[in-house]
This record gives structure tokens, C-alpha cells and sequence, in this order.
């Protein structure tokens, strides 16, 4: 058996188990609000989807930017740099921040 022979029939095994593979692909999922009357109001409610999270994206980045803050401001206080009461007020500030930030996406959620 030659290569050209060889690869015919690779090709013909290939072709021949992916026709009768074939499964079921799951049904995509209907957005939050509904799959709406047309299709344009089904990608407004996709679109609705993708700002909600990513309003969830910037509330987990503020969060991680507030944690590392107090952790930088932690190790300054044990190289001596700062005292206990700044640990105090960049935690308290940073979680005061984090709930108008989450307060705020809420609302523009509500607005859409």
C-alpha cells in the first residue's frame, strides 16, 4: 500500500465516523427577560444580559482594586511606613465605595 493510498483511506475513515457522530447540540438559552416577540427584542434582552454582567465585572474588579489597596497598605504598616488607623480608613473607604458602585450599576440595570 502506497502513501497516497494510506491517506485516502485516513480521510474516508474520518469522514465516515463523523457522519454518524453527530449529536444533539444543546437549545441555547432564553435570555433573563424573556425571548421577546421578534428578534430584535430577543437581542435587546441579550444585550440587557451582557451589561448586567458586565456591571458584575466592574463590581469584582473594584472589589479585587479595594483588597489590593489594603493588602499594599498592610505591608506598609509592617515595614512601619503607616499606622494601624490607615488599614481602618482604606477598608472603611473601600467598602464605602464599593456599595455606591453597586448601587449605582443596580440602578442604570433598572434604567435599561
Amino acid at each position: 500500500m502506497n502513501k497516497k493510498m494510506c491517506i485516502r483511506a485516513l480521510i474516508a475513515s474520518v469522514i465516515a465516523f463523523s457522519v454518524t457522530a453527530r449529536a444533539d447540540l444543546p437549545s441555547m438559552e432564553d435570555p433573563s427577560r424573556g425571548k421577546g416577540s421578534g428578534i430584535m427584542d430577543t437581542l435587546k434582552n441579550y444585550g440587557y444580559d451582557m451589561v448586567i454582567l458586565m456591571s458584575l465585572a466592574i463590581c469584582a474588579v473594584g472589589f479585587l482594586v479595594v483588597a489590593n489597596s489594603c493588602i499594599a497598605t498592610y505591608a506598609e504598616i509592617q515595614n512601619g511606613r503607616k499606622a494601624w488607623k490607615d488599614l481602618g480608613a482604606m477598608a472603611g473607604v473601600g467598602a464605602i465605595l464599593l456599595v455606591i458602585t453597586i448601587w449605582l450599576l443596580t440602578q442604570a440595570g433598572e434604567v435599561l
